[in-house]
């Protein structure tokens, strides 16, 4: 299995968001990563809320990282599987992003990761950065 295959993890959310262009980090004043395109954030790593839980145990999941969507119907074609591990909440209802529980990062490959990363930063980014993105050599999904 080559490394785009690979189950994705946690790490590989850090790396591939970082490897888009014109990417900056800032921790949250709880320390969770922000990542950012132009002061726009495209993928976070969320604090616990009350509004996301397990379906089974009902205690707040404490490792969600929201992805920037490119709209609602790039959002609902993210979430309306219940068997892919991206999900929404009443809280972000009409909010252009998604969110996924890290322990369930394992059941999307690398290469599936790096699409909803690059998705979520082409939705960030200026018109300008995207197209030069898009046209260069350096795309994260190969």
């Amino acid at each position: 299995m080559d490394a785009a295959e690979a189950d994705a993890t946690e790490a590989d959310v850090h790396a591939l968001a970082l490897a888009m262009p014109h990417t900056t980090v800032w921790r949250s004043p709880a320390g969770r990563a922000v990542y950012q395109v132009g002061g726009k954030s495209f993928v976070y790593f969320r604090t616990p809320r009350r509004d996301a839980v397990d379906p089974v145990t009902r205690e707040r999941y404490d490792d969600v990282v929201i992805f920037w969507a490119d709209g609602e119907d790039a959002k609902q074609a993210l979430v309306q599987d219940p068997a892919t591990p991206f999900f929404t909440t009443d809280h972000f209802a009409g909010h252009p992003s998604v969110q996924l529980g890290l322990a369930r990062v394992g059941e999307r490959s690398r290469l599936e990761l790096a699409e909803v990363i690059e998705d979520a930063w082409l939705a960030q980014a200026s018109d300008r950065r995207g197209r030069t993105y898009l046209d260069g050599p350096e795309r994260i999904t190969g």
